[in-house]
């Protein structure tokens, strides 16, 4: 690293690159580089946020030797090739969830990391908030006794007019990717793997998906319920229940919110959130500490379980392309 402090590079100035780079500011973390196919947009964004260089291409960012990390933004079916392209450089690498679009992909990304010696992660931003840190506490001191279910959805109105990455195949257009990709690492996060999917959806002509739900058995005989949609507003709740207790969260479920806690006792908690920002911010802390700490992998997001969480999701889109 050039400082001890990393200094981190964005490819693919996009929307969530954008938030994403306002999180790292609130943090206070250093954001030098950021690459682009295009030369104009990169320093538009560079002024906007603040990087220091702008590239007009991708392999400038990731040749840069002032990038110690780089944050992958662009599209869901561009994930493996950037990702690739970081770590070919020797850069360590934090992919914007979905982490790829298969899990064949995923393993790819995961075995050229750990042959490399560098660190990877997928951004499943929602882990590392406080929000699932109190959750973790709870659930460690008993207060749920033994997880039984987790249920979750995630449905928004996207843009769905002709010439939207979500409705394009070769972008990772879908729901499940963009969306329900939330619903399936929670509920993996707290009942551990998948032995069993049953899933439908709604896929249109060219194999998108643009709803769907599944029930997953995990081992134990543990079941999660997901639903996700890019053409209906949900409800966007999450809960995690135990056989003692339960965790509703908060709607939208995925983000820096509160929950309560009840009791088969009768007893109740209800956690409110301090935030400040949107919350991307602790998930680049996490690379950080496990970069210092010589960590190949977050024990909070293992490279095995973004890998095993691409494979249900596999399995899904196959039973809701079945299904349609």
């Amino acid at each position: 690293m050039t400082t001890s402090s990393p200094g981190w590079g964005i490819l693919a100035p996009g929307g969530i690159a954008g938030a994403f780079a306002r999180d790292l500011a609130v943090g206070g973390h250093r954001l030098v580089a950021v690459g682009s196919r295009d030369q104009g947009r990169a320093e538009a964004f560079a002024t906007t946020h603040g990087a220091t260089t702008a590239h007009g291409s991708y392999e400038a960012l990731v040749a840069d030797p002032d990038v110690d990390v780089i944050y992958v933004a662009s599209p869901h079916g561009l994930h493996r090739e950037h990702a690739l392209l970081a770590i070919e450089a020797g850069k360590h690498v934090l992919v914007e969830k979905a982490f790829t679009t298969t899990g064949d992909e995923a393993q790819e990304v995961v075995d050229a990391a750990r042959a490399k010696g560098v660190f990877v992660m997928e951004a499943m931003w929602t882990r590392f908030l406080p929000t699932m840190v109190a959750v973790r506490e709870r659930i460690a001191a008993g207060d749920l006794g033994e997880l039984v279910s987790v249920t979750a959805d995630h449905s928004q109105m996207l843009d769905l007019s002709p010439g939207s990455r979500m409705i394009e195949p070769a972008l990772g257009g879908g729901a499940l990717l963009d969306l329900g990709v939330y619903c399936v690492s929670l509920a993996h996060a707290f009942l551990g793997p998948v032995t069993q999917v049953r899933a439908a959806g709604a896929v249109d002509q060219a194999g998108v998906d643009h709803r769907g739900s599944a029930i997953l058995t995990h081992e134990g005989g543990r079941q999660s319920t997901v639903t996700f949609s890019m053409e209906t507003l949900g409800s966007n709740r999450a809960s995690i229940a135990g056989t003692e207790g339960v965790i509703e969260l908060d709607p939208a479920f995925y983000v820096w919110t509160g929950f309560t806690r009840r009791h088969a006792s009768g007893d109740k908690e209800t956690f409110v959130p301090e935030t400040d920002g949107r919350g991307m911010q602790f998930q680049a802390v996490e690379v950080e500490r496990c970069v210092a700490a010589g960590q190949l992998e977050s024990p909070l997001m293992p490279l095995d379980e973004t890998v095993a969480i691409m494979r249900v999701m596999d399995e899904i889109t196959a039973q809701m392309r079945a299904s349609a």
